[in-house]
């Protein structure tokens, strides 16, 4: 199964890390596997986190301050190679920080890094 890593990293903006590995000799994309989303919420308010589909917002869930939370990525966002953006949204903040548009495929897990302060 072809897998890659992506590293999205939240600041001010999310900044997106040019970090990609890929698993295995396969080199076919598995149209039916999961493309995931790991949060690393490095920081101290609890997030609620968004995928966004060109002007299309979708709402994934809440991380809370210091810890990770994996997500499941709609199949009908992934059905082959897409470009996604992210936002993470503080809970009784008033700062959104969003992600630049990155290259999606099936199968992959994308981490979204929110580093403290």
């Amino acid at each position: 199964m072809y897998k890659s890593l992506r590293n999205v990293g939240v600041a001010a903006a999310i900044l997106v890390a040019a970090g990609c590995s890929h698993k295995g000799a396969e080199t076919s994309v598995d149209l039916d596997a999961p493309t995931t989303l790991m949060v690393d919420n490095q920081g101290f308010p609890d997030m609620t986190i968004y995928v966004y589909e060109g002007s299309r917002r979708i709402r994934l869930g809440t991380v809370t301050g210091h810890s990770e939370q994996r997500f499941t990525l709609p199949k009908y966002l992934v059905r082959s190679i897409t470009s996604l953006r992210f936002e993470a949204d503080p809970i009784g903040g008033n700062r959104s920080s969003f992600s630049n548009e990155i290259t999606v495929n099936p199968g992959e897990e994308v981490t979204l890094r929110i580093p403290p302060g």
